[in-house]
């Protein structure tokens, strides 16, 4: 298997976009650079580039969303990491066979086109894990 090629982002979830957006960008001087809805999973994002990392705040818009229970649970805060990975499609079935639960036992589509899957965070040592391919 293949390691990761680097961290793709770390996604945020927040309450407010529109007022996590004035954050990073008047007080850390960060640029939002793309806003996007991503109508399955329930939620709308907004990236800033950080190095060669993204930063990916998630805002739900639903109270159905993975994000508006996760706020509603643990707060607003670090919602998972994601890596950059190669033939995601082809990496799925290997590390559900090295004992890895699967969120998505197929890729699918997430924000910037990118194809994406999650790692169930009790099998990752409590790190809801998402892996990307563009």
């Amino acid at each position: 298997m293949k390691a990761p090629t680097r961290i793709e982002h770390i996604g945020i979830a927040v309450k407010n976009l529109e007022e996590a957006i004035a954050y990073y960008e008047d007080i850390l001087g960060l640029k939002c650079y793309a806003i996007e809805e991503v109508e399955d999973q329930k939620v709308k994002t907004a990236f800033f580039m950080v190095g060669e990392t993204k930063i990916e705040l998630l805002e739900a818009t639903s109270e159905e969303s993975p994000v508006a229970k996760f706020i509603a649970k643990k707060g607003e805060g670090i919602h998972h990491i994601a890596f950059a990975v190669e033939k995601l499609d082809s990496l799925l079935p290997k590390l559900e066979s090295k004992g890895v639960q699967l969120i998505d036992k197929q890729p699918r589509k997430g924000a910037e086109e990118m194809d994406i899957a999650f790692l169930h965070p009790k099998s990752t040592f409590g790190v809801l894990t998402e892996l990307c391919e563009k």
